[in-house]
């Protein structure tokens, strides 16, 4: 039998706890809890639900560490809650990061230790950017020290995980400038900070950013700091400088002046073999490179780096000068497997292009065939395409590749009918790679489609990998830049066209799929849609697929993948089959990562009923959201 043949977890990667983001540092979204199976996931009931008292979305996978359960509500708050029972023990509000002390203005003190929690206080500011997914943990050998780590106003902080209080000793008054040490002037960068968290690694807290996508952007540098002071410990530049592997693929200066090749999504630890694994997006401005002639390594790669020094062990470039904004923006994930008869360490990569990439973890070699084939060259001036791109023959994709004219939604109108149809035949059309291009360019899956944030989750005791894909194809046209600097030709583009008026996408369902590999052999062991678009099932149109997703799934050791969706349910599939196990629905809509976690021998999988509904802004329904705990009955 196969499980026979791998080998052991590491008591590091018992996935029994839920301290990180997505459960731990590897990023399995998997938990080796299984109280919860499938014999008895259909007795599943609410164990207590905590409201997040406003009406922001979030989309928020908690965080659970000696009891305590860290949420995010309260206008952009970091609630602390009993994780037994809900019960709020106290919250901290980011504030602009100045400076101070913020005794009156995050909630510490008498009445939150109390668990009165006082809210935003005096002095809050509603969070302005805490990075809403999910928050980093860390805690000394001996436990006397324990931290979240966070980002908010483009300022790192850490707070105690036991009081909410801010640790001044920080930074610089407890605050690190993510703006600073970019080589660019701080001013001039609108945004840095990223939504996903970093990850926590021994005592190094190691972050993305989410730099903006226009011209000028901050480069995508991957920095780590001491947890305990806030130093910068190493920095890995992703667009290279001088002297540096990879400077040659861009132009000479590229490095002083082009920006983005971030990590926005999500980075993977592999503690055992000390490995970082950081998937890149791409070089900005997304849709027109000319100032960026060249392969431009690192962008749309997964990088390996010394997770200790930060220094390069391999690459794989997924998108060679990306111009279609295809990022990559799935955690990478670890799988041990069995493969050609030998046992293999993996890491596999989704795409937001549909495909589906395996490597060894410590070489870099391909587990399956890749070949460099020819795309389709650029019509617009200035810019020059990369003649090829790498193809994974093996495993199969998980999202549809094309879109044609007889693939256009049959729900649209016949007005939307024939003006997406007049659109496509007017447009570009030759496949993923084709150019984007003034006179219009079909893009399928869509940069915002495939694998998005949160987006997979494997079972590491197996090889088997779970992909949740959206499939929205966009159309891209470029049109001249008129507030590029005087004597620059540059274009930018309207990604627009890729709904109807009915908010529908143009292209027949389904629009959202769950997919099951088993990475061992690289075949596809079930495929179906995921949920349904609660207009179209009012009317008797269901297997549709949700629409607009970026559903996280979670797997568990009970034979369970659980997931939360925008149509309101929340559902449990067996994961050998893929069938319908349990569902239920909620109040709001749900996008996020489940946690889950065991208090008092009691099992537990919390939502975050908190995003936002509704095919358009218009029909966007006004939020009440809330953290949603499930339970099996307790025993009398």
């Amino acid at each position: 039998m196969l499980l026979s043949l791998l080998p052991a977890l590491s008591p590091a990667q018992d996935h029994s706890s839920w301290r990180d983001y997505g459960g731990a540092e590897d990023s399995a979204q998997y938990s080796a809890l299984k109280q919860i199976d499938r014999s008895n996931v259909s007795h599943l009931e609410i164990a207590w639900t905590y409201p997040t008292g406003d009406n922001q979305a979030y989309i928020f996978n908690p965080v659970m560490a000696d009891g305590f359960l860290y949420v995010a509500a309260k206008r952009g708050s970091i609630v602390a809650l009993d994780a037994a029972t809900g019960k709020e023990m106290w919250s901290y509000t980011p504030v602009s990061g100045r400076g101070g002390d913020d005794g009156d203005s995050n909630g510490t003190g008498r009445a939150a230790a109390e668990g009165r929690g006082a809210g935003a206080g005096r002095g809050g500011r509603g969070g302005g950017g805490f990075n809403n997914r999910g928050i980093n943990y860390w805690q000394s050998k001996d436990g006397s020290d324990r931290r979240l780590l966070f980002a908010a106003n483009d300022k790192l902080q850490a707070v105690d995980a036991r009081t909410g209080k801010l640790i001044t000793s920080f930074g610089e008054n407890g605050y690190v400038d993510l703006k600073e040490g970019l080589g660019r002037d701080p001013k001039s960068q609108r945004r840095i900070q990223s939504r996903t968290p970093g990850r926590v690694f021994e005592n190094l807290i190691i972050m993305g950013s989410a730099t903006n996508q226009g011209y000028g952007s901050a480069p995508g540098d991957i920095r780590a700091y001491d947890v305990r002071t806030g130093k910068l410990v190493w920095t890995f530049h992703t667009i290279p400088h001088p002297g540096e592997f990879g400077y040659d693929t861009w132009p000479k200066d590229a490095w002083k002046t082009v920006g983005g090749v971030n990590v926005w999504g999500e980075f993977t630890v592999d503690e055992k073999n000390g490995i970082l694994f950081v998937p890149t997006a791409s070089p900005k401005y997304n849709f027109y490179g000319a100032d960026r002639i060249g392969m431009g390594l690192y962008g749309d790669s997964i990088l390996a780096l010394d997770v200790r020094t930060g220094k390069r062990l391999w690459h794989f470039q997924m998108v060679h000068h990306d111009i279609w904004d295809y990022d990559n923006a799935t955690a990478p994930k670890l799988l041990t497997l069995k493969h050609n008869g030998k046992t293999v360490e993996a890491v596999a990569q989704a795409g937001k292009t549909g495909f589906l990439y395996v490597f060894n973890r410590q070489t870099g070699e391909s587990l399956f065939p890749i070949e460099e084939r020819p795309v389709p060259k650029s019509d617009v001036p200035g810019e020059q395409t990369w003649p090829t791109q790498p193809i994974p023959l093996a495993p199969p994709p998980f999202a549809r590749q094309k879109f044609t004219v007889d693939d256009l939604n049959p729900y649209l109108s016949p007005e939307d009918q024939a003006h997406f149809r007049d659109e496509m035949l007017s447009a570009r059309n030759e496949g993923m790679f084709t150019p984007p291009a003034e006179r219009g360019t079909v893009e399928m899956p869509g940069n915002n489609g495939g694998s998005n944030f949160g987006g997979a989750a494997v079972d590491p005791t197996r090889g088997w990998m779970f992909i949740v894909s959206k499939d929205l194809p966009a159309i891209l046209k470029l049109s001249l830049d008129k507030t590029a600097p005087e004597g620059v030709t540059r274009y930018e583009s309207g990604f627009n066209l890729v709904t109807g008026s009915n908010g529908l996408s143009p292209i027949r369902p389904p629009w959202t799929s769950l997919t099951a590999y088993d990475l061992n052999d690289g075949t596809i062991r079930w495929r179906m849609p995921l949920g349904d678009v609660p207009e179209l099932a009012a009317k008797g149109i269901t297997g549709t697929g949700t629409h607009y997703p970026k559903a996280n799934p979670v797997v568990t050791a009970g034979g369970l993948l659980f997931i939360g969706t925008r149509d309101k349910m929340v559902r449990a599939f067996d994961t050998n089959t893929g069938e319908l196990l349990w569902e239920k629905q909620l109040p709001a809509a749900m996008e996020g990562m489940p946690a889950v976690y065991e208090m008092n021998g009691r099992e537990y999988i919390v939502f975050c009923d908190s995003a936002q509904v509704g095919l358009t802004r218009d029909t966007q329904e006004k939020i009440q959201g809330s953290y949603v705990a499930f339970a099996l009955p307790e025993k009398k």
